[in-house]
């Protein structure tokens, strides 16, 4: 004796050996024996095993489940007794089990009650299920036809309309999405590759820009027209006009110029050394819609060859410090004795006329290292030895004069009709020295002012190596003073802006904007300092895409790299490190040749290959450390970006990953 029974959901067949009330112990045609429940069991038959379920199978395809459907009522069935019916005779076994294969196929038609019965599904509900197994067959096709053309590196039209979602928002449910990641399964494409593959990704600095700008700039970079038109008036008439008048020294593409430096002779010995930081303080309303604009923005965003500004380039325009105008200023006056110590300070609320705005490419060659014991022949050179003699005096006050610390290296990004050119620059030349110094000194004691007033600001802190902001004047270890309140980047920063307001009140003895345990000035701390890091990663990952083009547009196919740690290397005139598997292990610092077997800009990704050691014995490693990096803080750039040491550790980190 046989028997047709239903096991894991599936139909089987096999031979009695021996039951019992609950159970029976079998044997299939292969040999294999087991033991199954009792109520398992649909069928017994004397039919041989050998062919009767692919007979059975046989018979089911032969069955129309419209009719099946039709002939079985509305009650609930077995499906022998419902073969009887079907076949008006009583049917074989394998006519018996052809019907319950059927019924069994058709989860849509009819309804499973147990084990072999069975109930018609109610005709609305088939028909709804129905067009729903038609619109799957045709989602099908469909998908299967977009398949075809993705992997022939072309991008259907429907999923072209769903790009965004597709690069910055996926979503897996979407009939997009998924036959995106079927054809990438095939190809052995990741989904931004094949998307790039056929076409979708034209531009890859768009791309990344786009990511950046989607999630910090949903409703475009653009102002409102409220918050361009917003500037206070009459503000300037009444400031009285400085009896000297100032220069600025920046990169030669820096737009938005918010300091300048002025020098004066005075009796006695003494010169009068003016920092003067442009007021947008003076013509932007708290909680005013520009205010407001500048609060959610709380810097500008800088990126090489672009960049989005935190304030409107109508209301830049009357502040920027650019030559031969007259503008309000914050000033911070040192008197200046001839031993260069400060004898005292004196802050005012004033205009002043900027003389010049020099460039740092014009300017470097009359005032390098080179030229500080003999006249260059330029117009400012005496000025700028003044000066410089003076920041080296500051920087030994803080106690961070050190003449045999290792070169710095810079990188500016020059980016015209999509070719880059990138160019080193050592950082701590005298004219850096000169802004550093007199940038950190007005920072330093704007900080203190208002802390001796009692009138809240937001530091820049350190304490452990740890670089942290706070309302409280704290010190800042690594740049060695008391209290440093970012206050010289106005037109750039949020936080200078917010500054710039407190220490003016300060100056016009007038009651603070922000007053003490306001909620809006820890808001506005908070807000800054996960968007200003945010900003930093973004500019990072751009410079690193930079970076990378510019191997691919110079047809670079060899690279010279030194070992910052294990495989991790740093590429020679390049901001740029990456990871070297095969590399063998060698010291830190040791010179090494490289084969670019592969550069990647959409996945900022350089596959190089070790190719021999360029020196035994390591270099002298340009690094920061903690002091140095805290150090510059300060903005020499027209990037106007903090290179800290907590900004270092990011990049080598976002590199190292």
């Amino acid at each position: 004796m046989n028997v047709f029974f239903e096991e894991d959901g599936n139909f089987k067949v096999a031979s009695i050996m021996t039951e019992t009330p609950a159970s029976m112990q079998i044997e299939s045609a292969s040999g294999k024996r087991s033991k199954i429940k009792m109520n398992h069991v649909l069928m017994r038959f004397e039919s041989p095993l050998a062919g009767f379920m692919e007979s059975a199978t046989q018979e089911a395809e032969t069955l129309d489940l419209d009719f099946l459907w039709e002939c079985c009522g509305e009650d609930e069935f077995g499906f022998e007794a419902f073969a009887l019916d079907y076949y008006g005779r009583k049917p074989t076994p394998v006519e018996a089990a052809a019907i319950a294969i059927k019924l069994h196929s058709a989860p849509v038609y009819f309804n499973r009650k147990g084990k072999g019965r069975y109930k018609a599904a109610p005709a609305e509900i088939l028909k709804a299920a129905l067009a729903g197994l038609e619109k799957k067959r045709l989602l099908a096709e469909k998908m299967a036809s977009f398949i075809v053309q993705l992997k022939a590196g072309e991008m259907p039209d429907e999923l072209m309309q769903k790009r965004d979602m597709l690069l910055y928002e996926p979503d897996k449910n979407a009939f997009e999405y998924k036959t995106l990641d079927a054809a990438a399964s095939e190809l052995h494409l990741g989904h931004l590759k094949l998307m790039q593959f056929c076409g979708a990704i034209p531009s890859v600095h768009d791309y990344h820009l786009g990511a950046f700008l989607r999630e910090y700039f949903a409703n475009g970079t653009d102002f409102s027209e409220a918050a361009m038109t917003q500037v206070v008036d009459g503000f300037v008439a009444e400031l009285p006009l400085a009896d000297v008048e100032a220069f600025s020294i920046d990169d030669s593409t820096t737009t938005e110029i918010d300091d300048a430096l002025s020098v004066k002779r005075l009796a006695d010995g003494i010169t009068r050394v003016g920092v003067h930081i442009s007021a947008p303080a003076l013509g932007i309303a708290v909680d005013s819609p520009l205010d407001i604009a500048a609060m959610q923005r709380l810097s500008t965003i800088y990126m090489p060859g672009h960049k989005i500004t935190m304030l409107p380039e109508s209301v830049i325009r009357p502040f920027s410090l650019d030559e031969g105008e007259i503008k309000p200023v914050l000033s911070l006056y040192l008197f200046v004795d001839d031993s260069f110590t400060v004898t005292h300070r004196e802050s005012k609320l004033e205009q002043i006329k900027i003389a010049d705005n020099l460039r740092h490419d014009a300017l470097e060659p009359f005032f390098n290292e080179h030229t500080l014991t003999e006249d260059s022949g330029h117009a400012y050179w005496a000025t700028l030895l003044f000066l410089f003699n003076l920041a080296e005096s500051l920087e030994k006050a803080r106690g961070k004069y050190d003449p045999t610390k290792p070169p710095q290296v810079d990188y500016n990004f020059y980016v015209t009709d999509g070719k880059v050119s990138i160019v080193s620059r050592h950082r701590g030349s005298p004219m850096d020295k000169v802004v550093a110094e007199l940038m950190i000194e007005a920072n330093n004691q704007w900080g203190a002012l208002l802390a001796a007033h009692e009138v809240p600001g937001l530091y820049r802190a350190q304490s452990g190596g740890k670089v942290y902001m706070t309302t409280k004047a704290e010190p800042h270890q690594g740049l060695g003073v008391a209290q440093y309140a970012w206050s010289t980047s106005p037109l750039r920063r949020a936080v200078d802006l917010i500054n710039q307001r407190q220490i003016i009140s300060v100056v016009q003895s007038l009651a603070p904007a922000y007053p003490a345990k306001s909620d809006a000035l820890t808001t506005h701390m908070r807000n800054f300092e996960l968007t200003y890091k945010a900003y930093s990663e973004f500019q990072i990952r751009m410079e690193r895409y930079w970076c990378l083009q510019y191997l691919v547009q110079e047809n670079i196919s060899e690279i010279h790299a030194t070992v910052w740690r294990e495989n991790l290397v740093r590429l020679d005139n390049l901001p740029y490190m990456t990871k070297v598997y095969g590399m063998p292990v060698l010291k830190a610092g040791t010179r090494v040749s490289l084969q670019v077997q592969e550069v990647d800009t959409l996945m900022m990704e350089l596959r190089a290959k070790f190719n021999c050691v360029l020196e035994d014995e390591p270099i002298q490693e340009v690094v920061l450390s903690d002091d140095e990096g805290a150090e510059l803080e300060v903005s020499f750039e027209e990037k106007k970006v903090e290179v800290t040491q907590e900004k270092a550790a990011t990049q080598v980190k976002a590199e190292a990953e």
